[in-house]
């Protein structure tokens, strides 16, 4: 009976390690992102972003591409994410497919984290090389220190070529040229093989008793004691003591074969400049505003005041990266990703706005995007609010940008 369990336990063991090395090893691809998945407070009423252009969709590997536009930080900002005083601008994408090589926001270069600041609109600029072939879904994505990444709107692009022609060529601070792609592959492999080597050790002495079962019998007997014997201590204490000299004689050797170094950067970039919008001469408030379940519109009663010289029309609503746009003022030509694109999504109903005049106008934002996005899981949020940006144009195509931020009531008839 003990052999067959001293058997069973090892096998169980080797069943254990089987299952390890699979997980290890097989990874599969992951062709778009869990943006769907974030909570629709959290797209609404954090990071807007607006006026967005990819330089391309279809490039090679070691093409570089440019992903630009601008966001505008919400006033509205949620009680429950920290405010983006440690913000990191960066692109989501499935695993290696692209390396950043260079990331603005406003003028400024921004290689780490930056301080931004409510209310306050920027632009950014991305550029990218591409490194793996395929499509892949590419967003623009800032990471916020106590809130998580905030995704943008993502759009498909497709690499051509072969992974094996990717080359990323670096000149360091001492004038060596290095590809950074395979630059010390071999000493990578070796440490990694090193280690991995002595941990199969350590598990493999450790396994040659019985485990699992025996042990927990053993220790339910009162016969803990037993299980570690004065060779296991020796064993253990030639394997710590082998690992404190490993990492001394790596050290050594690394720091006299590469005595100029620098620490990784890792401070918070303030002054980031925002850009100066135009004061809109358009008054907005919203009187009403209701989400109908069944039907998967949003309603809203909007009271507009227009100060300015020239009449106005509602042209677009935005949110959660979403556009739902009014075709009898307006239509898109940059390319925006179609899935996030209603094209004839909004309906306006009370027309243009004269200069002096203040007018009533009904509001309907409707399109599937509401459920495949899920933005209408907002009427279960115990903060039941929406935040958004609206666009008007005038008669000459001048455009003004208003936020909005009101409540919003849902409707089951």
């Amino acid at each position: 009976m003990k052999a067959r369990t001293d058997r069973v336990g090892r096998w169980s063991l080797v069943g254990a390690l089987i299952a390890l090395v699979a997980a290890v090893a097989y990874g599969p691809a992951a062709l778009a992102h869990g943006e769907k998945s974030q909570a629709a407070f959290l797209r609404m009423r954090t990071i807007h972003w607006f006026d967005l252009s990819w330089s391309t969709d279809q490039l090679n590997v070691n093409d570089e591409m440019e992903i630009k536009g601008k966001f505008h930080v919400f006033e509205g900002w949620p009680e429950a994410v920290d405010p983006p005083e440690v913000s990191f601008l960066n692109i989501g994408i499935p695993g290696p497919t692209f390396i950043r090589k260079e990331s603005y926001i406003g003028d400024k270069f921004v290689p780490r984290s930056a301080r931004l600041e409510i209310g306050k609109t920027y632009t950014f600029r991305v550029v990218l090389k591409a490194r793996r072939p395929g499509e892949w879904h590419v967003h623009p994505m800032i990471n916020v220190e106590g809130g998580g990444p905030i995704i943008g709107p993502g759009k498909w692009v497709t690499v051509n070529g072969s992974m094996r022609d990717f080359k990323n060529p670096v000149t360091t601070l001492t004038g060596q040229t290095v590809d950074l792609e395979t630059y010390n592959e071999g000493n990578i492999w070796f440490w990694h093989v090193l280690w991995y080597a002595i941990g199969v050790a350590w598990i493999a002495y450790f396994a040659r008793n019985p485990i699992f079962i025996p042990r927990l019998l053993m220790v339910n007997a009162g016969r803990a004691d037993e299980l570690i014997t004065p060779t296991d201590k020796k064993v253990g204490l030639l394997f710590g003591a082998a690992t404190i000299l490993l990492v001394i004689f790596g050290y050594s050797s690394t720091q006299s074969k590469y005595p100029v170094t620098i620490p990784l950067q890792a401070g918070v970039l303030r002054g980031i400049t925002p850009i100066e919008l135009p004061k809109p001469t358009v008054d907005v408030k919203v009187d009403e505003a209701t989400y109908r379940v069944p039907g998967r519109a949003m309603k809203m009663k909007l009271t507009v005041t227009n100060r300015g010289d020239r009449p106005v029309q509602l042209c677009e609503f935005e949110t959660a990266s979403v556009r739902f746009m009014n075709p009898e003022v307006c239509e898109d030509e940059t390319g925006y990703p179609e899935d996030l694109l209603a094209e004839e999504g909004l309906s306006v109903t009370g027309g243009a706005v004269a200069p002096g005049e203040t007018k009533t106008l009904e509001v309907v934002a409707s399109d599937a995007a509401w459920e495949v996005y899920r933005l209408s899981d907002i009427i279960y949020d115990p903060d039941s609010r929406f935040g958004g940006l609206f666009f008007f144009y005038d008669d000459a195509g001048n455009r003004q940008m208003v936020i909005v931020d009101a409540p919003l009531i849902p409707t089951f008839m």
